[in-house]
């Protein structure tokens, strides 16, 4: 019977792997108290010291250890010394742990495959994210690695209510996928959505990016279709610092860890969360209000400053006092509506280009960005200077904002306002603000309240700390 289960696995679970086509996975036959065994691992993936430290246990066990072992649950309860082991029958399961890092051992007499942790996965160094640095504060952030991850949150929150709850998604990518709550802060229902929401996915990969995963998590949540596609407010907030993740846990929120993503995604948010920032809340409290006072009026600037700035040219409505100097007397080429719509592409274009620049020629694209949109457009006639300096001020005001999904959010909207403005003039500014507000206060988060909660529903205390860093 023995003999017939060790032919059992060495034809089910050793057949299907690659052994000898890819050089990585590797076999190695042993003798385990003179009986015959094998001992499976996935180089790059594991500890080369913990394999070896596995291989010479295994190699120097004796048929006396072996006296009162019956089982491979025998096997691990009174012979084994290695932590996070289990004896398993699951080939498939098996196979998936193995392809995580996992060691496989089996042997001549043992019904169950023995699987032990030897994983060291590749990482890099925890370090403060590019994105959201601080002036004060935790200079951590999330890497790749899963568990590590998991680590950086459970230090910050040393409680039993502290749920980690694990799933494995993707056909081909077997991706590691954790959901994270504090039992009985959160809202059972929406974890319990949650849960089966991540329990549903059906994915061939997630191996990409968690930008996948979230959407086929809306699409779950909201009944199997996608009924905000065209919607640009995020519906999530995303973030690399265990800070941030470890506050609003405590405040009954839900996140999602992704194995290979150094982003954890957050959950439910309203667009009163995207207010506040970390360094809010490492200043003392007058100028961590100011901090935040900041950044709401640069959202209000990026919303209005050029579709306000087209209607002043346009003669609409009158320049503030003593401001006359904000409209142009030279004639210009295009259209003041025109310049703003290139201008848009272009400083996304100036975006995108900068990310794809290597930092030895990120002086170059400076000096050429700066030549294009500065002197070189103007003396050419396609731009005028104010227009330029209008959207270097939206420019500059949207890196004030946490969420960049947000930024683009606001961005749709004004240029909604703009065409509006062109078309109608003040009327087509406030039609196009109406627009953007229905779109706002029709969307839903993830727990179906309202996107402007708490103002609507009007809620002042829930508002005030939104709006407000408060003591408490």
């Amino acid at each position: 019977m023995s003999l017939n289960r060790y032919e059992y696995f060495l034809e089910h679970f050793t057949g299907q792997l690659p052994v000898g086509e890819s050089f990585d996975l590797v076999e190695r036959h042993i003798k385990i108290a003179g009986k015959p065994g094998r001992m499976y691992f996935v180089d790059g993936l594991t500890d080369g010291q913990k394999c070896q430290l596995l291989l010479n246990f295994l190699m120097g066990v004796t048929t006396s250890d072996m006296q009162d072992v019956d089982t491979s649950d025998d096997f691990l309860e009174k012979v084994f010394p290695f932590l996070a082991s289990t004896a398993e029958t699951d080939i498939p399961n098996v196979v998936k742990q193995l392809y995580a890092g996992l060691s496989v051992v089996m042997m001549d007499g043992f019904d169950k495959l023995i699987v032990a942790d030897t994983r060291s996965y590749p990482s890099r160094s925890v370090q403060e994210p590019e994105k959201e640095k601080t002036l004060r504060g935790a200079k951590d952030g999330f890497t790749e690695s899963f568990m590590e991850n998991l680590g950086l949150i459970r230090r910050r929150i040393r409680d039993n209510r502290l749920i980690f709850k694990s799933f494995n998604i993707g056909e081909k990518s077997k991706t590691d996928v954790a959901l994270c709550y504090m039992k009985g802060v959160a809202d059972a229902d929406l974890v319990s959505k949650v849960d089966t929401a991540l329990s549903k996915i059906k994915l061939d990969s997630v191996s990409v990016g968690d930008q996948t995963l979230v959407e086929n998590l809306m699409k779950e949540l909201e009944g199997g279709k996608r009924k905000s596609k065209f919607n640009p407010f995020p519906k999530v907030r995303y973030t690399q610092r265990p800070d941030i993740i470890g506050a609003h846990l405590t405040e009954g929120k839900i996140a999602i860890v992704i194995d290979n993503s150094p982003t954890v995604v957050l959950l439910p948010v309203g667009i009163f969360d995207f207010t506040q920032d970390v360094d809010d809340y490492y200043f003392p409290l007058i100028t961590g209000n100011y901090l935040r006072l900041i950044r709401i009026i640069n959202m209000l600037v990026i919303l209005f400053i050029s579709p306000v700035y087209l209607l002043i040219v346009e003669g609409h409505i009158g320049a503030p006092l003593d401001m006359d100097f904000i409209i142009p007397e030279d004639p210009y080429a295009l259209p003041i509506f025109w310049q703003f719509i290139l201008l848009e592409f272009a400083i996304d274009g100036l975006k995108l280009a900068s990310l794809n620049t290597p930092e030895s020629l990120g002086t170059s694209l400076s000096v050429i960005g700066a030549l294009i949109l500065g002197q070189f457009s103007i003396d050419s006639g396609w731009f005028i200077p104010q227009t330029i300096l209008v959207m270097a001020v939206v420019a500059l005001a949207s890196f004030t904002q946490p969420s960049i999904e947000l930024s683009y959010g606001i961005k749709f909207i004004r240029v909604i306002m703009l065409v509006g403005s062109m078309l109608f003039g003040f009327w087509g500014l406030g039609g196009g603000l109406v627009i953007g507000f229905i779109i706002v206060a029709a969307t839903k988060t993830v727990s179906g309240h309202s996107y402007l909660y708490p103002l609507i529903p009007f809620h002042w205390a829930s508002l005030k700390k939104l709006l407000f860093r408060t003591s408490k």
